[in-house]
């Protein structure tokens, strides 16, 4: 068995560099779209760029691709969708 040493340095720069590439996707997006529809293409367009950096993410760890990829897209769903429903609560575009 094989014995891995952990590399937080490398850990968080890859966290940061996801994130970083993760948020700017929809970001862009949100400056090419009519304003009415900034809502619904800003939020698939998270939800496309959350699959594509999960598949690239199972790739690199070395599992199967579609497994790992719905599960961040479905959990990325939740998350946008609780997100507006607490908005919803306190009155407040969030």
């Amino acid at each position: 068995v094989a014995h891995s040493v952990a590399q937080p340095v490398q850990a968080a720069l890859t966290s940061a560099a996801t994130f970083t590439v993760g948020a700017a996707f929809p970001l862009i997006v949100s400056l090419l779209v009519p304003a009415g529809t900034i809502a619904w293409t800003v939020s698939i367009a998270g939800l496309v760029g959350l699959a594509a950096l999960g598949a690239v993410g199972a790739r690199a760890g070395g599992a199967g691709i579609i497994k790992p990829t719905l599960r961040v897209v479905f959990r990325g769903a939740m998350a946008m969708i609780a997100t507006a429903l607490i908005g919803s609560v306190v009155g407040r575009a969030v």
